[in-house]
């Protein structure tokens, strides 16, 4: 019996660029959709970024797996022309340019409606379609930045952090744009209409900030930076350093997974209620951590299951037994110079992609 993907039949036209829409389109090819990518004379920046294996990226080779690659000049009238029958039979078109660009070319929603009144159409931008920001320049640090969740925890002044992760552009944008363009295709189900979609980069990230929310509206004081339990200032939910150099990564909220941790380490018994002084308990297991490689360690919190791993580096996690059962790095891409590696991991079932 044939493999029916749940989104096969359906086409999207993507005009993103960089991370945010390549990714959500990604997902959606993923998921048997027909995707075309359209493209500047020139092609994308992303296509240009680092390593480029056989004069191709490895970068823009992984958001664009699978997809169909379209180059038009979108400021030339006949190019647009080309479009035409595309939209007509289009369900789904991403874009993510500043507001208004794609109108003022002649290729706005209500446009695109008059030729197919089904289609769907996402809107990607950092800060929305309207309000008083919505022209705004801006990256993911800026998004994070806007919205409060980068003060929650950006490190000393003297040597400020920055997360390991485009929080804003995928969680913002790529992740919200595939949900409401699924939620979209429900609502088309019913009443035969397309839809516009706005999706903010920004407006998501007051969704990560929920406890500091919480805490701040219901509670009335909200969190300075460092204070909140889940972003350091809990020696329950920490890192520490190990002998060699690894980072233990701690996350024993729970009372009965902190005594479990406390008796792995073998910590005084003064310091286990870190309520009285949580700097003292946390540098008491920053001793006592510190005193051990990672590689004692590891079998020491494997045994006592207490929320607590090494951190693993990245060519190290995709060696990881787990993950690689998981099959996380069955489906494959092919890179210029006809190396296959993994392709990059999307949350989508694997019921629903095609066979590796």
């Amino acid at each position: 019996m044939k493999n029916t993907q749940p989104l096969e039949g359906l086409l999207v036209l993507d005009f993103t660029t960089l991370l945010p829409g390549p990714l959500a389109a990604l997902m959606l090819a993923e998921a048997g959709a027909e995707v075309i990518k359209i493209e500047r004379p020139g092609g994308e920046d992303m296509a240009r970024f680092p390593p480029l294996v056989g004069g191709q990226s490895a970068v823009y080779a992984m958001l664009n797996r699978g997809k169909q690659v379209l180059t038009l000049d979108l400021k030339s009238e006949a190019d647009r022309a080309k479009l035409k029958p595309l939209i007509a039979r289009a369900d789904i078109v991403i874009e993510q340019f500043r507001p208004g660009v794609m109108a003022r070319l002649g290729l706005g929603y209500d446009d695109m409606r008059a030729i197919n009144r089904k289609i769907i159409y996402c809107a990607i931008s950092g800060y929305g379609q309207s309000g008083p920001r919505a022209h705004e320049a801006g990256h993911d640090i800026n998004y994070i930045g806007a919205t409060g969740l980068l003060d929650l925890q950006p490190g000393p002044a003297s040597q400020p952090v920055l997360p390991p992760a485009l929080i804003a552009d995928i969680a913002g944008g790529s992740f919200p744009a595939v949900i409401n363009i699924l939620l979209a295709l429900r609502a088309r189900d019913r009443s035969g209409e397309g839809a516009f979609i706005d999706i903010a980069m920004t407006d998501a990230m007051f969704t990560f900030g929920w406890y500091a929310l919480a805490l701040g509206l219901a509670g009335g004081r909200f969190p300075k930076s460092g204070e909140l339990q889940l972003v350091g200032s809990s020696p329950r939910y920490r890192l520490y350093p190990a002998k060699d150099g690894k980072l233990v990564a701690c996350g024993a909220l729970e009372q009965k997974f902190w005594e479990g941790f406390c008796a792995a380490i073998g910590l005084a018994p003064e310091f286990i209620d870190d309520r009285r002084d949580p700097n003292a308990t946390a540098e008491a297991v920053a001793q006592i951590v510190a005193s051990r490689s990672s590689g004692e360690w590891a079998p020491i919190f494997a045994k006592a299951d207490c929320c607590t791993t090494i951190v693993a580096p990245l060519e190290e996690a995709l060696r990881d037994p787990h993950f690689v059962e998981r099959g996380l790095f069955v489906q494959r891409l092919t890179l210029g110079d006809g190396r296959d590696i993994p392709a990059l991991p999307v949350p989508v079932d694997p019921q629903f992609r095609a066979k590796p």
